[in-house]
């Protein structure tokens, strides 16, 4: 049996890391489709110096910084804000309501980037091994 000690101190950051990680992947997926069409969206992508190229490539390039657990705290908060100001401009003006609206995945990563930010990365990450070694 693990205890509650162990939990908190070796598989708290651990599971953070996972968390991170495939919040990260599933990030990068919704910036593939935007600019580079996969998986297929059935849209054009976007001019790249619009809202929505800016969107893909804040979501591919900060994505893979997650994944890699690079600056996590500064990318974390940015995207925080991305999936904000994504949210109230897209989703919020067509209904109150989250799960009416389409807007619960950016609720999501917003709160859950919000949350690296102010935790961090986890002891799976780059930046976990650079403060090791620094």
């Amino acid at each position: 049996m693990i205890s509650e000690n162990q939990l908190s101190t070796v598989w708290a950051p651990r599971l953070l890391s996972v968390l991170r990680v495939m919040a990260a992947l599933l990030f990068v997926a919704h910036g593939t489709m935007k600019l580079l069409g996969f998986p297929d969206s059935g849209r054009p992508g976007p001019d790249l110096f619009s809202l929505m190229g800016l969107a893909g490539t804040l979501e591919i390039v900060g994505g893979l910084l997650l994944v890699l657990g690079l600056f996590t705290r500064p990318v974390a908060f940015v995207l925080a804000g991305e999936m904000a100001f994504a949210y109230f401009m897209a989703h919020a003006p067509q209904d109150f309501f989250p799960i009416k609206n389409g807007g619960e995945s950016a609720v999501l990563f917003c709160f859950v980037f919000l949350y690296l930010a102010a935790a961090g990365a986890g002891s799976w990450s780059l930046d976990a091994a650079r403060k090791a070694n620094g």
